[in-house]
């Protein structure tokens, strides 16, 4: 046994879970230098939704922020999460495209990207652990966790072992719902470690008020790395909290090494911020509360707070329960797709119109047409004959790699999106969010006039 490495995700997962990912890029450099010098083994500091926040609602420069952070962190690796061909998006992206936002994520800063797909298809995980490695990044493929019939530790072992084949440097447990219970959490790790010869990581969230427990026996059957947040922006949907892991572990052959009297300054920092959020209600005191029938219907936090919004939009509030029920029917219905994104938004929004219009699959979505379809990869089980029929009629599904009925389009978007980008990562933004990128682009490149339309709703 050797000493657990830690991976602070508060930078990116922690204020991601709690708070819509709103910590700005002025409120995150001031502590990276201190960050810095705790001991972690990677800072997760970019990905998931932090993109797509900076520029919609923050009016920052993602990109910047990678480079202010890089510039900061100069002895920790920073990590990175990446959706596979969907990259940061919500469509598959061509393979040019998957590239060189790998290549511009790494030459701007990124040591590690964890890569993921919603159905652990790993076809559609390829193309962006061949860049990281081409490019001299760390490529952490993920396993997304979950709990059906099919979804077996053998089937795991099978998964992890083809992904260490496909080049892999080191194997991700992604449990984004917080169901991995713990002593199913030391006998995954403890099967995997026999099959597989790279580092694992565990990382979890305490929606159900399981992982710190998940994370202590994941360390006692040899994990690797483990995912914990500092305890401001730990707890409910985020991370198990960094200081009571590395604590817990002080003394003993696992310990992290990690400074705790550094550890209690970051938390001091973070305390104040967490409050301005509290304040404000973009960190909603329900998502630091406990809800142990997660584990029951295994829906990720971000998932039911979109469930609700949709009921309350319908003024169906009191057919909670009843959708609560129908999502394990339609994810059996589906191939038992794990609930992670965009399967957990697309099974939720099924669930909801099956129970509202009172008939299932009287009305459905186009993605979970296009799902079917094999649009977005093959399903962990064979959807029914009698399922495909109900949803696509008589269509024929593609069974290849998605991604293989795109064609090269950078240089399209690159024309598409013209003068608005000042360089490359511009380019990959607009591919992102074109919608979102053109407004923030304008803005941008224009602040004088957005000032004197300002001043003239002042005056008038």
């Amino acid at each position: 046994m050797s000493r657990v490495k830690i991976t602070e995700t508060s930078l990116r997962d922690g204020h991601q879970s709690l708070m819509a990912t709103r910590l700005t890029t002025a409120e995150i450099l001031p502590i990276v230098e201190k960050m810095d010098r705790a001991g972690y083994y990677a800072l997760e500091v970019w990905g998931g939704a932090t993109f797509d926040s900076a520029i919609r609602f923050l009016n920052e420069d993602p990109w910047e922020r990678l480079r202010e952070i890089r510039k900061r962190a100069k002895n920790t690796k920073l990590q990175m999460l990446l959706r596979g061909q969907n990259l940061l998006g919500y469509r598959h992206y061509a393979d040019d495209i998957v590239e060189k936002f790998v290549e511009k994520s790494i030459k701007n800063g990124i040591d590690i990207i964890r890569t993921f797909d919603a159905l652990n298809d790993v076809r559609n995980i390829r193309q962006a652990s061949e860049s990281t490695k081409k490019y001299g990044g760390h490529s952490q493929l993920a396993i997304c966790y979950t709990i059906s019939p099919v979804h077996t530790i053998e089937y795991y072992k099978n998964l992890a072992l083809e992904m260490q084949n496909m080049g892999a440097d080191s194997i991700a447990i992604k449990d984004m719902a917080g169901i991995l219970l713990p002593y199913r959490a030391y006998e995954l790790v403890t099967e995997l470690k026999k099959v597989i010869s790279v580092p694992i990581e565990v990382h979890t969230h305490n929606t159900a008020g399981l992982g710190a427990m998940t994370n202590l026996k994941s360390v006692e059957a040899g994990i690797d790395i483990v995912d914990t947040a500092i305890s401001p922006l730990s707890g409910g949907t985020s991370q198990p909290t960094t200081e009571s892991l590395v604590r817990t572990l002080q003394g003993t052959e696992h310990d992290t090494g990690i400074d705790l009297s550094l550890l209690k300054e970051i938390a001091e920092y973070f305390k104040p911020i967490r409050k301005k959020y509290l304040d404000k209600g973009t960190l909603n005191p329900q998502a630091l509360c406990t809800e142990p029938n997660i584990v029951e219907y295994q829906l990720p936090g971000g998932m039911l707070s979109n469930m609700l919004s949709q009921l309350k939009a319908q003024k169906a509030e009191n057919r909670y329960e009843d959708v609560l029920k129908e999502i394990p029917k339609v994810r059996e219905d589906l191939g038992y797709p794990p609930l992670v994104t965009p399967m957990s938004q697309m099974i939720g929004t099924q669930s909801v119109f099956n129970v509202l219009t009172g008939e299932r699959y009287k009305m459905i979505p186009k993605e979970i047409k296009d799902y079917v379809r094999g649009m977005y990869g093959k399903s962990p089980v064979p959807i029914s004959e009698e399922m495909k029929k109900k949803i696509i009629g008589d269509e024929e599904v593609f069974t290849g790699r998605p991604a293989d009925l795109l064609t090269n389009e950078y240089d399209e978007i690159k024309k598409e999106v013209g003068n608005l980008a000042r360089n490359e990562e511009d380019v990959l933004t607009y591919a992102m969010f074109p919608q979102v990128a053109q407004t923030y682009f304008e803005k941008r490149n224009n602040p004088q006039e957005e000032i004197k339309v300002q001043t003239i709703n002042v005056v008038f």
